[in-house]
């Protein structure tokens, strides 16, 4: 009788496991390392959605909207996670995305007015150092440029800090963006595909410089004990990143997307963002930052492409960059 009585009850588990709904999210690489918020995210939303909730890495940021794109309306995807606001026209565009209605009191720089995407982080990219090894510290891209720094960055069609350094340079700097970028090519290292990358070769001691962001000196002097890393601070003023997800439109999960997003912006997922994902969280928790975020430069002026401006200066703006690291 033991056969019988133990089919069953494997019968009845799988029958269980069947019926838990899955929610998958596409985001990036880092979002999901074991130092990252991905791991606390899905232990607290699995406590109170009764599903099973699979996060996909999907390279860097503008890597996901590459996949979605190729993927289309059979992607697995029912939530996207890790663009930001110069690939959402993009986005929006592909018709992949479909409306939500998220009710949260944002503490951004700017104002939030887009009803296909939700901000859950945001900052501000800068150049990070090691202040023990690099004393005379650049404070603009000409000064840079100008130097002997060495510095890795990312590739701006599959990285979205990439892309913010395409555009920070564009923005800062207009038609001679690419005067500014023949004199940074001597100073670059490597390109790589992705933040984590480069920043691994950073951390390695690869070069003196890393296109990173300005809360970065934060992880080291919080998780690490570590003073030695800090941000430059550039006279310029430095681009804005917010980061966001959205729904796509072929979802099989509807409901469960939508309580996700809901929940994206709560106490529980907010407060998880400065200490993992080492950004500023886009609704301030109810005890505030962590102790050593007051430590961090404050840019004195924010440059940041409305997201239709951005898709429309990205193609020249990356042609001119090709141009200038080719010579």
């Amino acid at each position: 009788m033991r056969y019988p009585i133990l089919a069953a009850g494997c019968l009845m588990a799988s029958m269980a496991q069947a019926e838990t709904p899955v929610l998958t999210i596409y985001t990036y690489d880092s979002f999901i390392a074991e130092w990252g918020p991905g791991p606390a995210v899905e232990v607290a939303f699995e406590a109170v959605c009764a599903c099973d909730l699979k996060f996909v890495a999907a390279g860097d940021g503008a890597g996901l909207l590459a996949r979605i794109k190729l993927e289309g309306a059979r992607t697995e995807a029912d939530v996207v996670l890790g663009l930001d606001t110069n690939l959402t026209a993009a986005a929006a565009d592909s018709a992949l995305f479909q409306p939500v209605s998220v009710e949260a009191t944002y503490d951004l720089p700017i104002e939030w007015e887009d009803d296909l995407f939700v901000p859950y982080d945001w900052g501000y990219f800068a150049f990070v150092y090691d202040n023990t090894k690099l004393t005379d510290v650049p404070t603009d891209f000409e000064a840079l440029a100008a130097s002997d720094v060495s510095i890795i960055i990312q590739d701006p069609r599959s990285s979205t800090p990439g892309l913010g350094l395409l555009l920070w340079v564009q923005a800062a700097y207009g038609d001679r963006a690419g005067e500014i970028w023949e004199g940074l090519s001597d100073n670059i290292v490597t390109v790589t595909p992705g933040w984590s990358e480069a920043y691994g070769l950073f951390t390695e001691g690869e070069a003196d410089m890393v296109l990173s962001y300005t809360t970065s000196p934060a992880y080291h002097l919080i998780a690490e004990e570590d003073p030695t890393k800090s941000a430059a601070l550039f006279a310029e003023g430095h681009y804005l990143q917010v980061e966001v997800a959205g729904k796509i439109a072929s979802t099989e999960e509807p409901e469960l997307a939508d309580q996700f997003l809901d929940f994206m912006v709560s106490e529980a997922f907010q407060s998880v963002i400065p200490t993992t994902n080492w950004m500023y969280p886009a609704v301030i928790p109810s005890d505030g930052l962590p102790e050593g975020f007051e430590t961090l430069i404050l840019p004195g002026q924010a440059l940041i492409y409305a997201p239709g401006e951005a898709a429309e200066i990205r193609d020249q703006a990356l042609e001119t960059w090709r141009a200038a690291l080719s010579r």
